[in-house]
């Protein structure tokens, strides 16, 4: 079961809260509670005073990538490397200009090369399967694995920009998809995890002090306009041993683990053994969080407003349940609570 609505294009956050007027934590916070069926209205500098000492907050270190590299007619959105650790070699997502947003492109031809700019040249070279080597992989309608002549990252801090959809109305430099958490120490994801796009140096000060414990994982996602009908593509992930003995630490104690972002329920999720405890694991995930598969890492999750009929709302689901959800979100509808990565925040607690 999932949550069906209408999301008013009014209610689509067409630009960071900084062009509103507001800091990063200067949005709004809606916070749902699973034990009493509450739902009620904050402010995001309220989080500190909405956990308690001793709640993990569990938060992606991915950096954003600039991802996008327009040409004239089309522009390439590059997702994520195809395992198997060529750097050259993409999954990549074609989409044909018009004006100034984009769509989905289904064209092109295996072997075809497209000229880049900076003199270089991509070549595609096979539609993209989902679950490659699985028993039933399907092949994408607007994915396409593509070589690069060049390496893919340093070409593309010097050519992309930040991947922009529609609802956004200009670019916006990359440091403003950039989160308090990102590193630079590998490569980055093709999107930002925006659910820690709130949180300030301050604020997180503000959290430590007060007893609440942070934790790092690492999931660099990739373009985030999969068809209807296509599987889960591989991401990469990692989830550090350190981080993975203090989610078993505060388990064991009663504490809440309390994911901030799908992504790291999602790197979390796929490092649970058989016993039901978190190990250190790094790699490649195509796991799915649904409501009959449940969650057993987390307890509680910290993430934006998710468009109707997403796959994000399945996972929501399972955390939530059914009827939370569906209060929750006609909540955010009645107050005109922002969507997408520049709009406000959802908390989900336990009890």
């Amino acid at each position: 079961m999932t949550v069906e609505f209408a999301l008013p294009a009014a209610l689509e956050a067409h630009e960071p809260p900084e062009a509103r007027g507001r800091a990063r934590d200067g949005v709004r916070l809606l916070v749902s509670r699973r034990a009493t069926g509450e739902v009620s209205h904050h402010g995001f500098r309220d989080l500190p005073s909405l956990l308690e000492p001793g709640d993990l907050l569990v938060v992606n270190t991915s950096a954003t990538l600039p991802a996008a590299v327009r040409l004239d007619r089309i522009s390439v959105h590059f997702s994520t490397p195809v395992p198997g650790g060529d750097d050259r070699l993409w999954i990549v997502e074609l989409r044909r200009r018009a004006g100034k947003s984009d769509r989905p492109y289904s064209g092109g031809r295996c072997g075809e090369w497209i000229p880049m700019p900076g003199g270089a040249t991509l070549t595609l070279v096979r539609r993209h399967a989902s679950g490659r080597g699985g028993p039933s992989p399907r092949e994408s309608d607007r994915l396409w694995e593509a070589r690069l002549s060049t390496a893919v990252v340093p070409y593309l801090r010097g050519h992309g920009t930040p991947i922009r959809y529609g609802y956004v109305r200009q670019d916006w430099p990359v440091a403003a998809y950039q989160t308090a958490f990102a590193h630079d120490r590998t490569a980055g994801g093709a999107e930002m995890p925006s659910a820690g796009r709130p949180f300030t140096p301050e604020l997180v000060t503000r959290l430590v002090s007060g007893g609440v414990l942070i934790a790092p994982i690492t999931l660099h996602t990739g373009v985030a306009s999969p068809e209807a009908h296509e599987p889960p593509y591989a991401e990469r992930y990692e989830v550090p041993e350190a981080t993975a003995a203090l989610v078993g630490h505060v388990r064991s104690r009663g504490g809440r683990v309390i994911a901030v972002g799908t992504t790291a329920v999602r790197a979390l999720e796929t490092s649970v053994d058989a016993s039901g405890r978190v190990r250190a694991s790094a790699g490649w995930t195509e796991h799915v969080v649904t409501p009959e598969r449940g969650v057993r890492a987390v307890d509680g999750l910290l993430t934006g407003l998710h468009e109707p009929k997403s796959s994000h709302l399945m996972m929501l689901t399972a955390i939530a349940g059914p009827g939370l959800l569906a209060a929750t979100y006609e909540s955010a509808l009645a107050e005109r609570y922002l969507w997408h990565e520049f709009g406000d925040a959802n908390l989900i607690l336990p009890g």
